[in-house]
């Protein structure tokens, strides 16, 4: 099972806009350095979107070929089925862990074609995957009823849940296999989630806070919610902060601001707005980060 506090690193570029590779290893030592359990390159916030063909498997490597305890989930998805699974053996072969998949997205497909496309993956590698689900984004919500058919499929093994709907986290949660890992989505759900079941999380805000996110989820799995409780308050307005525009804008911008590997956005994403920078940087210096 899939547990404890995943980081979806953020993909450090140099000024002409190539991946900075030294600056990568910095962060995946970080990471390590401050407890968390797993990095998961080329995601969102890895402006996975963004990255050719070729420096997606490049980002995967580096990060498999540095982590040293920390295990890695791939992110391997796409719109295109053929494409998803293409990603998906390319991650195996590196060395990945397991790779994250997200519902395909624009195409907008049925439910049947989720399960079909889904089964595709699950049957083409023998690394697990967790599907990624964040209809804000793709346009389309895995219901939990959906959720749970798709829990049955061998090698399925968890679902990144960004719904924002805790009903539907909590359903998942108390009918999927035993063996299948419920990880929040969104920083700021993260406990209500663990609360109605979810394993941890793959965070955003933990590319900066490694060390409180991992001690807030390590806090919740022991039944010190209390403590996790107290961790989450103090984090409560970084969570805003770092989605006042689409991310990773703010969390690049963040790591920029706090000294650490980060360079320049792709477009179509771009600099922050003057106002929310500032709103950004007061609650950093708030938080002891600059």
């Amino acid at each position: 099972m899939f547990s404890g506090c995943s980081t979806a690193i953020i993909t450090p570029m140099k000024s002409n806009g190539d991946i900075d590779e030294e600056g990568l290893k910095e962060l995946i030592r970080f990471q390590e350095e401050n407890g968390v359990d797993t990095i998961v390159p080329c995601g969102s916030t890895g402006e996975s979107a963004t990255l050719s063909y070729k420096e997606h498997l490049k980002v995967i490597d580096i990060t498999v070929n540095s982590v040293t305890k920390a295990k890695v989930m791939a992110g391997a998805g796409s719109n295109s089925t053929s494409e998803a699974l293409e990603l998906s053996k390319a991650a195996q072969d590196i060395g990945a862990d397991s790779v994250l998949s997200i519902c395909p997205y624009y195409n907008k497909p049925t439910s049947k074609g989720i399960r079909l496309h889904f089964e595709a993956i699950a049957s083409s590698v023998d690394i697990p995957i967790i599907i990624y689900n964040i209809p804000s984004r793709t346009g389309t919500n895995i219901t939990a009823d959906l959720m749970l058919e798709l829990a049955k499929i061998p090698g399925i093994a968890g679902v990144k849940e960004a719904s924002g709907n805790l009903n539907q986290i909590g359903k998942i949660a108390a009918f999927a296999p035993k063996d299948f890992s419920v990880l929040s989505g969104d920083d700021a759900l993260t406990l209500p989630a663990m609360a109605v079941g979810a394993k941890g999380a793959v965070s955003v805000s933990s590319n900066i806070v490694p060390d409180k996110v991992s001690a807030m989820i390590k806090s919740m799995l022991s039944g010190d919610s209390e403590k996790a409780n107290q961790i989450n308050r103090e984090l409560m307005p970084l969570y805003d902060v770092l989605f006042l525009e689409t991310n990773p804008i703010p969390i690049k911008t963040a790591m920029r601001l706090a000294g650490y590997p980060s360079g320049p956005l792709r477009l179509p994403l771009c600099d922050m707005e003057r106002k929310n920078e500032d709103r950004l940087r007061s609650v950093l210096s708030m938080q002891g980060l600059l």
